[in-house]
């Protein structure tokens, strides 16, 4: 939502005047690539808008700085992401290969899983892959954890909470 008050606009246009060319710059000097540099700076860009203040004129660029590392970060770990899912999908008969539509949402929904994990407590993530990759019992996690079993019950239940809510967001059974 763009800002009602002319002397807030006035700030954003200025601040992205100045700063979008060196920020678009600093994105393709790490990605090699000026389409995903437009597209990372941009980002940053709406990150800015949606802050719950906008910084002094001398502050802009340390935050959008900050922005576009964790941007970064986000774009290297979907990347990750991505080659590791197109890999595992090389290893599917073709008949059992998903259609482009069929991928595409299915990585979107891995890079929310993906976001909904790094949301966690270190605990509550660990319990959780732990319970249903390992397949380990609670009291199992709770000595490796060195927690107890009711506090392993709590954390599967932070993760499986996340979980239904990202669900029901993309319409799909848990």
């Amino acid at each position: 939502m763009p800002p009602s008050n002319p002397a807030l606009t006035a700030r954003l246009s200025d601040a992205y005047q100045h700063h979008q060319p060196w920020l678009q710059g600093w994105f393709r000097r790490r990605l090699g690539d000026a389409a995903q540099a437009e597209d990372l700076s941009q980002d940053a860009f709406i990150r800015l808008l949606r802050a719950p203040r906008l910084p002094v004129a001398e502050e802009v660029r340390a935050l959008l700085t900050t922005i576009a590392k964790g941007l970064l970060i986000d774009h290297y770990r979907h990347d990750a992401l991505e080659k590791a899912y197109l890999a595992e999908l090389a290893q599917q008969p073709e008949a059992l290969s998903p259609s482009p539509e069929q991928r595409a949402e299915a990585l979107q929904y891995l890079i929310a899983i993906d976001r909904l994990l790094d949301g966690l407590s270190l605990k509550a993530r660990t319990a959780f892959l732990l319970s249903r990759i390992d397949k380990l019992t609670h009291a199992e996690i709770a000595a490796q954890l060195q927690v107890s079993a009711s506090r392993v019950r709590q954390y599967l239940a932070q993760a499986l909470l996340q979980l239904y809510q990202l669900d029901d967001a993309f319409g799909t059974p848990t």
